[in-house]
């Protein structure tokens, strides 16, 4: 069950955005670039489904 939870969101990142390796090695490091991709692909995700209005929006409150 867990394995295909999460297989969208890994499919997502090593698909369409290019994602697929990870450049660091080591525990910290792998977590802070896996955090960035994580971020990068919810960010598209709210552009997408709001608008880039309501995300600067939100940003700024």
């Amino acid at each position: 069950m867990r394995k295909s939870t999460v297989e969208h969101a890994f499919g997502t990142l090593k698909g369409q955005m290019g994602a697929t390796h990870l450049l660091t090695r080591g525990l910290k490091t792998t977590a802070a670039e896996m955090a960035l991709h994580v971020l990068a692909y919810n960010m598209k995700r709210v552009i997408s489904l709001l608008g880039v209005q309501p995300l600067l929006a939100g940003i700024r409150v």
